[in-house]
């Protein structure tokens, strides 16, 4: 392993030997989702253009910075993800999410002979794949625009991402929350002049559908999402429920058994659930954001005001009569609970609470996923803890994330490619990375849920 001549490459290792059940590959992931990456120009994207695949900016910024201030980043995008392997740590291959920051201490960067490398304070410490552009990104849809704004895909090409409402209702200081910029981000890319609609027709949707499914030969796309903001009153005439159902019913009668149907949405009254399921969608993702209620009531005001934690959880708990428990995922975000101001002040504590929520579903059959926490600097929380959280809190929470699960008898979530490191896609946090391979679900095979 490289010589401990700098504070993070100390970090790291340290937390390497004494967490030697967590995945080496997880330390390095985590604590690049979380402090984000600087790019020399010779790992940028030529954008659509070029021929690597560059970052969509599908829903939220995931950047340590405002486009103006990403530099050579803004106008030439860096890749949607990269994938490490080698280097002195022997890294197995590694999907990360990219998320930008010029003064972060890991930077991707090509060596004298043109061989990008990702480099921790001055040294290579992995090599860099970067991912190809694929072939339905080099059409256009009828009306010109392009596959990537309207379908991009994620995680190595196995998730489309679909983000038909791509602003919240949940608005302003008193009702967003707190450590997301969904409607920053619209408005920033607004005023850059780059295309990106607020709300996607029916019809563009599954025009890209089908451009990919046309160009994807390999199949490599498994899996859609459908999310967007969250929707308090209606939007063109519909409840969250049905705007969201709407493109599910459309995508599930062009393209039959095509993709596993995923929706993010609220946690939302049974009979709201059960119209997601009646209109083709197998997966529910009703997320809890974070498990603490003095913290829920402070970081998600919206959804505190309009729904209240203990309906949001007991909503949760009545889907799993809808989809089943195994296709109830719902996600938090990592890291938020150690938040100043009101955040817990030591690791410990904020493993111990976040556990508590995990045993609360796994205990019922239902297995919560998470994002690592990108501090985004438009955000209260960013602009409050521009480091995150620590990186043992990350480093933590998988170790007991997969001990929690395993305790359960339970498995890998369907719906998130193949489990185990240097097998993962999953990109936005190690959860999948840290998972025994021989604990995947069978090729995500989706549970049905039991009749009703």
């Amino acid at each position: 392993m490289p010589s401990r001549s700098e504070n993070r490459t100390e970090l790291i290792e340290s937390l390497m030997e004494r967490f030697p059940n967590v995945p080496r590959e997880a330390v390095i992931k985590e604590d690049l989702l979380r402090g984000g990456i600087a790019f020399d120009e010779s790992a940028l994207s030529d954008n659509e253009g070029g021929e690597v695949k560059p970052k969509s900016y599908f829903i939220f910024s995931f950047d340590h910075g405002t486009l103006p201030e990403l530099g050579a980043a803004a106008l030439r995008r860096p890749p949607e993800e990269i994938v490490l392997t080698g280097g002195p740590y022997e890294l197995r291959r590694t999907v990360v999410s990219v998320r930008v920051n010029p003064a972060s201490p890991y930077r991707v960067a090509a060596d004298d002979d043109g061989v990008l490398g990702l480099y921790l304070d001055g040294a290579r410490i992995s090599d860099v794949g970067l991912p190809p552009m694929p072939d339905y990104y080099r059409h256009t849809l009828e009306n010109g625009k392009s596959v990537m704004e309207v379908a991009p895909t994620i995680q190595w090409g196995y998730l489309i991402y679909l983000t038909v409402f791509r602003v919240c209702q949940y608005f302003g200081a008193k009702e967003e929350c707190q450590y997301c910029d969904i409607n920053h981000n619209w408005r920033q890319q607004k005023a850059a002049g780059r295309p990106y609609t607020g709300v996607k027709p029916m019809d563009e949707v599954l025009e890209a559908l089908a451009i990919i499914d046309k160009y994807d030969t390999n199949k490599s796309s498994t899996a859609y999402t459908l999310t967007g903001g969250a929707i308090t009153t209606q939007l063109q005439g519909k409840d969250e429920a049905d705007f969201y159902g709407q493109y599910a019913k459309a995508i599930e009668e062009r393209f039959p058994g095509r993709w596993i149907g995923k929706v993010v949405a609220q946690a939302l009254p049974k009979a709201d659930v059960q119209r997601f399921h009646d209109y083709g969608v197998r997966i529910y993702h009703p997320n809890y954001e974070v498990w603490d209620p003095y913290l829920f009531e402070r970081y998600c005001p919206g959804k505190e005001r309009y729904v209240g934690r203990d309906e949001w959880h007991r909503r949760i708990l009545d889907s799993a009569d809808v989809f089943g428990p195994r296709n109830v995922i719902p996600n938090f975000v990592a890291g938020v609970e150690m938040a100043e101001p009101f955040g817990f002040k030591t690791v410990g504590e904020a493993i111990d609470s976040t556990v508590e929520g995990l045993q609360y579903f796994m205990s019922r059959g239902i297995t919560p996923r998470f994002t690592t926490w990108c501090p985004e600097p438009t955000t209260p929380l960013g602009k409050a803890n521009p480091q995150g959280a620590p990186l043992e809190y990350h480093v933590r929470l998988l170790e007991a994330y997969r001990a929690t699960m395993e305790a359960n008898g339970l498995s890998s979530p369907p719906g998130y490619g193949p489990a185990g490191p240097g097998n993962a896609v999953f990109s936005v946090s190690s959860f999948m990375d840290s998972l025994p391979a021989e604990k995947a679900a069978p090729e995500d095979a989706v549970i049905p849920a039991t009749p009703q």
